[in-house]
């Protein structure tokens, strides 16, 4: 399933800067970053779980804001991009 996760954390203080990092970090384990706080995902439905409780366990829910989105049929019919696209579909072949 394709998903997009789109994240705000509070950067306030030390804490906030280093929940911001791991939260980035997790999420480009499962997809890539299309804009700064926000990731496109193809993932089975364990890893969607899986996504979902590892950044569940690092945000502060007082401060912080996590959002899924999933994006249903094609995502070239789901999104529609206005200036600089960075996604790359992986599934198709990749010229060097």
């Amino acid at each position: 399933m394709d998903i997009v996760v789109c994240y705000d954390v509070n950067t306030e203080d030390k804490e906030g800067k280093r929940r911001l990092r791991k939260v980035a970090q997790v999420c480009l384990n499962f997809g890539q970053r299309v804009q700064m706080s926000v990731f496109e995902c193809r993932v089975t439905d364990v890893q969607y779980e899986t996504l979902i409780y590892q950044l569940s366990g690092l945000i502060d829910k007082e401060k912080d804001s996590l959002r899924f989105y999933r994006l249903y049929g094609n995502r070239e019919r789901a999104v529609t991009v206005i200036g600089r696209n960075f996604y790359v579909d992986f599934d198709e072949p990749l010229v060097i």
